[in-house]
């Protein structure tokens, strides 16, 4: 399992321009040998507006472009196994954001688990030492995660 920050990553944005006259940049690259490397995605992003975060769709845009093989980076999407989970300090938790992400991944072809997590006042909702307080909350998310692990098994094992 590997924690990805998308702030550590600092992407410029996306733009078919940016790309014809520099090419991919090196941060995404690595961004691609990560998803690579993984069977499956746990993709956390907090609500904007309604929908997911500019740079979490920033990125899934330049982690779309073709790979240093030549092979379309789409590709590291397809058939990956997915989770979405979000948060908001509204009461839907973030539900919007989480579906529009769910039909993204799908678009990309990746399997995206019926199960997800919206967590709702999240400004109030971890401790201080980051975990979240509410016990029916932390039991929810963690069962997201055991779904997605169950379901790439089953998935692996074909």
């Amino acid at each position: 399992m590997t924690f990805i920050s998308l702030a550590d990553y600092q992407l410029p944005l996306y733009e078919g321009d940016f790309e014809m006259e520099r090419g991919v940049p090196e941060r995404v690259r690595e961004l691609q040998r990560l998803f690579a490397e993984h069977e499956a995605l746990l993709i956390a992003s907090p609500e904007h507006n309604g929908g997911y975060t500019a740079s979490l769709k920033n990125a899934i845009d330049w982690i779309s472009r073709p790979r240093e093989s030549g092979e379309p980076g789409v590709l590291l999407f397809a058939r990956k196994v997915a989770a979405v989970v979000s948060a908001s300090p509204g009461p839907m938790g973030g539900l919007r954001s989480m579906l529009g992400m769910r039909g993204v991944l799908e678009k990309l072809g990746a399997i995206v688990i019926p199960q997800g997590f919206s967590l709702g006042a999240a400004h109030l909702a971890f401790t201080k030492d980051g975990n979240l307080a509410d016990a029916k909350a932390d039991a929810e998310v963690r069962a997201v995660g055991a779904g997605l692990v169950g379901v790439t098994r089953q998935l692996s094992s074909r």
